[in-house]
């Protein structure tokens, strides 16, 4: 979760490694620091956010043509400047994202052969171990290569030495890094946004890839030692995607952008129907066998995943399963035959899914699907079938277009399903496809609700705590609203099923426990409207986003804003705005960093 940034060029690649550190800032914000080759390794780090490292670095001059810089979530050890990185032994510079499992073996192994720790960090041990087989080996790329060999667990990581000036070493295991190609230089980074105001040229290195950055080119070996090429990719991410233009944070920017990328998205859909081609060149077939469907996510992405598993059963008939990708992979699950996983990732890359789709295929699953919004990344790669949202870049920490975005491949899943097993009548498929073609208009709308949302987050500024609820498809939504409130303006929210308040959580409630409600005008409206009624006989204030067409009436306690008339099967999709809008205004009214909230980071690639 932290993020690597390096160059080798024939100019001055400070200031490149500094804007790249500020497009990754979102992957950890603790510390920063960047180390180049100039009279030896010259290093600048700081507690806080890149400007403070920046302003440092520019009041000392630094500068070279070789360097790496990292921005940091704490992990190991507390966040401090000498826990910050890059880390050095002796002439050996690295950075590193992931976790080193058995680090502390290694470093009482190297404490033994004289090596000093200076920090609390598993990356130490990186730096001391390729500076102790550097002292022995033909070049620094040897050194790493038997380096990263002694290492359990996961890792990215960048490595300069003072005695090889022209080469930028750089090799990973379960964390994503790729290589970006210019004219004469080469750079390497976590992520594309750091390296996209210099080239659009990239290519992913796989697991257990081992690097060589020159000037004049780039040499990559596999896992086994052997030289190998990996496809260059032309990057579709775009500067513009990456700025803030008119807007406050790039939350406020990503919720807005929502139906721009949901047409995107579904742009394919409606243009091809249900077709499994929008899955795969062998998803007719692949599809075609299913007979349940087993889900696997985290955060946001696994309250997407509960949503479809009310579509797929509803409208493919299918039996389906959604579990927490980190509890998934420890548990000793039973392979049921013709068995759809699926996984779902924003940057495809998030290790808990990973390693939960590893186990899957151990287990005996070969139907896999990935659902995600970042092309060739590690996850979709290891599928068989994928759909890829078009979302873009999101860089705010809390997810906002991404989960409306699965959603929409979700449902599509759904619907091409059915489909296959003769589920799905022409008449059907053409309203649903009606309802997408309809879908960003109604997302339009639920946005042209802001100014009644900031209202009622002056409210909740001053609250503690919230409860959400919400019956059928649309409690996952009452559980993503909890959890952005929680995310980004720290007050404690739970989420229930609305017909479980009365087994428990009614409890909590009193005049000082706003309830938010998600009250859609479908068959269970009735059933949220009773469970409305036993908040307000227990003093509680009702917060309640109902359809324009349902038929609630405000009064003392009960406050109600109406989104777009109810939409159908896609309603879950347009009710998750206002929880979104809320979130953030409320952010705003109590001073919380909207897009980096504290102790979180946007791409989780740790355990």
């Amino acid at each position: 979760m932290c993020g690597i940034v390096g160059a080798i060029a024939q100019r001055d690649v400070v200031p490149h490694l500094i804007d790249g550190l500020k497009r990754l800032e979102y992957r950890g914000y603790d510390s920063a620091g960047v180390a180049v080759l100039g009279q030896g390794i010259e290093r600048v780090r700081r507690v806080g956010r890149v400007a403070e490292m920046e302003a440092a670095a520019r009041e000392t001059g630094l500068s070279g043509r070789l360097g790496i810089g990292h921005t940091r979530w704490a992990t190991h050890g507390g966040v401090t400047e000498p826990n910050a990185h890059p880390h050095v032994s002796g002439g050996i510079a690295v950075v590193h994202n992931g976790i080193i499992e058995n680090h502390d073996a290694q470093r009482q192994r190297l404490k033994s052969l004289g090596y000093q720790f200076t920090s609390q960090t598993d990356t130490e041990v990186i730096a001391h171990l390729v500076e102790h087989y550097a002292r022995d080996s033909e070049d620094l790329f040897a050194a790493v290569s038997r380096a990263v060999r002694e290492l359990t667990g996961a890792y990215a990581i960048a490595v300069m030495s003072e005695a090889e000036p022209d080469v930028l070493i750089c090799a990973r295991m379960g964390c994503p890094l790729l290589i970006g190609y210019g004219e004469g230089e080469q750079f390497v980074a976590s992520d594309v946004s750091a390296v996209i105001a210099a080239t659009r040229r990239v290519s992913f290195l796989e697991e257990g890839d081992v690097a060589a950055l020159r000037c004049d080119g780039v040499q990559i070996h596999d896992r086994s030692g052997q030289p190998v090429e990996r496809p260059v990719h032309l990057s579709e991410v775009s500067l513009a995607s990456l700025e803030l233009g008119p807007y406050s944070h790039f939350m406020q920017k990503e919720i807005h952008e929502q139906p721009k990328a949901l047409a995107d998205t579904i742009e394919q859909v409606l243009e091809q129907g249900f077709s499994p081609a929008l899955f795969g060149a062998e998803a007719a077939s692949l599809l075609g066998k299913v007979e349940g469907v087993q889900i696997l996510a985290c955060g946001t992405s696994y309250y997407a995943a509960s949503v479809a598993r009310y579509w797929i059963e509803q409208i493919a008939r299918l039996p389906c399963q959604v579990e927490i990708a980190s509890e998934y992979r420890y548990r000793d699950a039973v392979a049921l035959p013709n068995q759809l996983v699926v996984t779902i990732s924003q940057s495809g890359e998030t290790l808990d899914t990973m390693e939960a789709l590893k186990h899957a295929q151990q287990l005996g699953h070969d139907l896999t699907l990935s659902i995600c919004n970042v092309r060739e990344s590690a996850i979709p790669r290891a599928s068989r079938l994928v759909f890829y949202t078009r979302a873009g870049a999101e860089i705010g920490v809390a997810s906002t277009k991404a989960f409306t975005t699965q959603l929409a491949a979700l449902f599509t899943l759904a619907a091409t399903l059915a489909k296959l097993r003769g589920h799905l009548s022409a008449e059907v498929e053409a309203n649903y496809l009606d309802d997408l073609r309809k879908l960003p208009g109604s997302v339009q709308h639920a946005l042209n609700l802001e100014p009644q949302v900031k209202a009622w987050a002056e409210l909740f500024s001053t609250r503690q705590h919230a409860l959400f609820l919400g019956r059928g498809v649309h409690y996952p939504i009452a559980l993503e609203g909890a959890l952005k409130l929680k995310e980004i303006t720290y007050i404690h929210a739970e989420a229930y099923p609305a017909g479980e308040l009365k087994h428990g959580p009614l409890a909590l409630v009193d005049e000082q426990m706003p309830v938010v409600v998600i009250a859609p005008n479908d068959s269970l409206l009735e059933k949220v409207h009773s469970n409305m009624q036993e908040v307000r006989a227990r003093g509680g204030e009702l917060f309640v986003f109902a359809d324009l067409d349902s038929h609630f009436g405000e009064s003392d306690g009960l406050h109600v804003i109406r989104t777009p008339r109810h939409v159908g099967v896609l309603s879950p999709v347009v009710h998750t705005i206002p929880v979104q809008l809320l979130a953030y205004h409320t952010a705003l009214a109590r001073g919380t960093d909207v897009d980096k909230p504290r102790n979180l980071a946007k791409a989780v690639t740790v355990e």
